[in-house]
């Protein structure tokens, strides 16, 4: 007899790592992930995090923090050895979601800011995924589930350095899956559309511009970080096994139009 379809879906006793945890989308995911049973430990910059992680543990789920720059390499490093000792010196999951956005027209993007981008969004998520790539290899796999973007198939609009760290995302996801799923690590990523986030506030306040991107989205509403918690733990869990090198949008339909 086979198992229970719903059992491949639980997390109990896997430990997750959640880059970016204190963002809009990262959070939920940190909860989707927590309450299908993970322990997990978020790494974010905003101090936001740990005031977050109290609340998930006041609920009786088991999450921690940690404060981490990841624009600087070391910073990085640090993080993940702290993150991994509070999980006894395991991971089965990495979730990559830190990322920022900034908007200038393209003749005129400021050097500084397309470093920052691109440090943050696409050098970030490599190095985190090769510091649990490591781990996961020798402890015989896990999943690696990136933030990718629709913008990693589109251009955009005045968002250069995002749309190119997003697609950066996407290949490196696909580069990692080659190299490592013979091994038993699943890399894939989430695409997310048009969410009601930070980051997407000026484009929220602009009437125009969501009137115009509504026509492009059959469900006609902002995606919020609710709509990414079971692709998460479905990428998460035993139930995506043959699952990988994918990047699934989470775009109320846009993609589709």
């Amino acid at each position: 007899m086979t198992r229970n379809i719903l059992d491949a879906f639980s997390l109990k006793g896997k430990k997750a790592i959640v880059v970016g945890g204190a963002g809009d989308l990262g959070k939920a995911m940190v909860e989707g992930l927590a309450q299908a049973g993970a322990q997990t430990v978020v790494i974010d910059l905003d101090d936001r995090v740990f005031k977050i992680c109290e609340d998930f543990k006041a609920d009786g789920l088991d999450v921690s923090a940690i404060k981490a720059d990841v624009s600087k390499k070391e910073e990085i490093k640090d993080s993940y050895t702290a993150a991994l000792e509070i999980l006894g010196g395991t991971i089965d999951i990495l979730v990559n979601s830190a990322g920022i956005q900034r908007r200038y027209p393209s003749e005129d993007f400021p050097d500084e800011e397309w470093n920052k981008v691109i440090s943050i969004n696409l050098d970030a998520t490599f190095y985190y995924c090769k510091c649990a790539g490591n781990t996961m290899l020798k402890n015989g796999g896990g999943k690696i589930i990136n933030i990718a973007s629709i913008m990693s198939v589109l251009g955009g609009i005045t968002i250069p350095a995002y749309a190119a760290s997003k697609g950066g995302v996407g290949q490196l996801t696909k580069a990692l899956s080659n190299d490592w799923s013979s091994k038993g690590i699943c890399v894939n990523a989430i695409a997310p559309g048009y969410m009601d986030t930070q980051l997407n506030t000026a484009l929220i306040n602009d009437k125009k511009r969501t009137d115009e991107v509504f026509m492009r989205v059959p469900m006609k509403r902002w995606g919020s970080g609710e709509d990414l918690k079971g692709l998460t733990v479905l990428l998460a869990s035993s139930a995506s096994d043959y699952i990988t090198g994918t990047i699934i949008p989470v775009d109320g339909g846009y993609l589709g139009r």
